[in-house]
């Protein structure tokens, strides 16, 4: 059974291995621009190493005209790990060393260059930072691994990249903003107001997290398995040390808590977009309803299909949404300078994919895109650009795919496995699992 079960998950980071090297869906027919990668040469003097040793790396897509001076930065995401022998798995694949990594990454969405699909931010310097330590860019230590050395090195990685940047032109930013999808998008919580220091005075700083508002919930077996995971995961890799010392300070004696975005989000000072679902599908599967919590497969049928959810999972669904509210009720009513867009799409990262940042068929509410809500918020086109969706199902807009190959066999690294993975989209994911088997 045990050697099933690797198999299964194996080919689950085959497909995600397959994912990573091809654009995603665009339903504007647009394929996207593939930007080369870079590493960062002066990384080893900082001692900044992915977890294999390799160096980091990021794909810089320069700006034009009026958007010259203004700079995008986006983590890039996938899972974490949290004990030596899931770190150690981790540093053989994508996620963990340049070197198996694709050497071009494909721009759309909120990278895009096309004024068309990304109007406020298609000419400005645009970077996707990518992601190989596993503790969302903030871990600093490492430990022996038998004949060879484990590097958890996120926050020196997140610093030798910024140093990079910085002379070919961050430096003189006049307007900025930090982004990211799912790690990624917990990282943006966590570096937000260092990126701010990095930055002149007078520019224009700002940060959005895509999917990066995880919560620290109940599962349905009545445990807390994402604060578990994250406990350890703060101790293996050294977090502590990165996290907000005012949160830390708060939260004492229980201070990996500050990993939880809605635990730090209070002490940020610069200014904040959250974008999520209110659905979010990868902490449906792997916070809500993991593994371990539903070991009979009693979820089986709702995780594939939210309209096979029987009464008692839909409360259960809707009792997540109102924990996610309550978790962002007090940024919603008193940040005069935050903003967000809580949909209720069961979906994952909506500001990389096309199809759901700006397209015909993108999610809405009261009629505003994503990104015409990130614009607006940005720019200070609305005095309080907050959206909240009304409760599943009523909003028509959503595209709501289950992915079928998201059982729990097949999900990569869920929480009880050690490490965890972040799902793809919806869509993605399933048409990507199809290409794969055939």
């Amino acid at each position: 059974m045990k050697t099933t079960t690797r198999l299964l998950d194996l080919t689950a980071a085959m497909v995600l291995l397959v994912y990573a090297g091809l654009s995603p869906p665009i339903v504007s027919g647009d394929p996207g621009r593939r930007v080369s990668m870079t590493l960062v040469r002066g990384a080893a003097a900082l001692g900044a190493f992915c977890l294999d040793g390799s160096l980091p790396a990021y794909h810089l897509d320069r700006g034009f005209g009026a958007g010259s001076d203004n700079w995008l930065l986006q983590f890039e995401g996938g899972g974490w790990c949290n004990d030596v022998p899931s770190c150690r798995d981790r540093s053989k694949t994508h996620r963990g060393s340049t070197r198996f990594m694709t050497k071009t990454a494909v721009f759309t969405g909120i990278l895009s260059n096309n004024a068309s699909l990304n109007p406020d931010f298609y000419n400005w310097n645009k970077v996707r930072l990518r992601y190989c330590d596993g503790a969302s860019f903030a871990g600093d230590t490492q430990v022996g691994n038998g004949t060879s050395m484990l590097y958890f090195r996120g926050q020196r990685i997140w610093n030798a990249i910024i140093l990079d940047l910085l002379p070919k032109g961050l430096a003189k930013a006049d307007k900025a903003l930090l982004t990211g999808c799912s790690a990624g998008g917990l990282s943006t919580f966590l570096h937000c107001d260092n990126f701010t220091s990095y930055l002149p005075k007078t520019a224009d700083v700002k940060c959005m997290s895509d999917a990066g508002f995880f919560l620290d919930a109940i599962d349905v077996a009545s445990n807390r398995t994402m604060r578990h995971f994250y406990n350890q995961l703060v101790s293996l890799q050294g977090v502590q040390k990165n996290l907000d010392p005012n949160c830390t300070r708060a939260f004492y004696p229980e201070p990996s808590l500050c990993f939880f975005p809605q635990y730090a989000l209070r002490f940020i000072k610069t200014p904040m977009f959250i974008l999520n679902s209110a659905y979010d599908v990868f902490q449906f599967h792997h916070g809500l309803v993991p593994p371990s919590a539903d070991p009979t497969g009693r979820w089986n049928r709702c995780k594939l299909n939210v309209t096979a959810c029987n009464p008692h999972q839909l409360d259960a669904l809707q009792g997540f949404r109102t924990d996610m509210l309550g978790a962002l009720m007090n940024f919603f009513r008193n940040s005069t300078r935050g903003g967000m867009f809580i949909n209720s799409c069961f979906d994952h990262c909506q500001s990389a994919l096309q199809e759901t940042w700006l397209s015909p068929t993108s999610p809405r509410i009261h009629n505003m895109t994503i990104a015409n809500t990130v614009g607006d918020w940005y720019f200070g086109r609305g005095e309080d650009v907050k959206e909240i969706d009304c409760p599943y199902p009523c909003d028509k807009t959503c595209h709501n795919l289950i992915p079928a190959s998201t059982t729990d066999s097949l999900a990569p690294n869920a929480p009880d496995r050690k490490s965890l993975g972040t799902q793809l989209s919806p869509f993605s994911l399933a048409f990507f699992t199809f290409i794969f088997y055939v």
